[in-house]
């Protein structure tokens, strides 16, 4: 039975990076061993989008509201890159990881899987 998924994101500034996404998740994290960081993620879903060349991963939070979802977080510190803007099938602005990754977050206007 599949239990959930494993996101990996490779950093520069791996400690860094983990810093932010435990601030900006606030989600319970373990140590796998030798102090190697492991965040719980909210409940997520997965989409396949067509694709000239095969293999991109890209990943987005989803939030119900993202001016206020922006708001929040910038007054904790996550930095954004850009203002939010409305891609029709949703709100959409990018947070950047002192790593140098970038991380989607965007306010849906289509039907998602948490809405099962």
């Amino acid at each position: 039975m599949i239990l959930g998924a494993h996101v990996i994101l490779y950093s520069s500034e791996p400690e860094a990076d983990r810093a932010l996404l435990q601030e900006l998740l606030g989600r319970p994290s373990v140590d796998a061993g030798g102090g190697w960081q492991i965040l719980q993620l909210p409940p997520g879903e997965v989409a396949v989008h067509p694709a000239d060349t095969p293999g991109a991963v890209e990943l987005y939070l989803v939030c119900d509201d993202v001016d206020a979802t922006v708001a929040e977080l910038s007054t904790r510190g996550v930095p954004f890159e850009g203002e939010v803007s409305d891609q029709g099938w949703g709100r959409l602005t990018t947070i950047r990881l002192p790593g140098g990754g970038r991380l989607g977050l965007y306010e849906a206007r289509h039907p998602t899987a948490f809405d099962l």
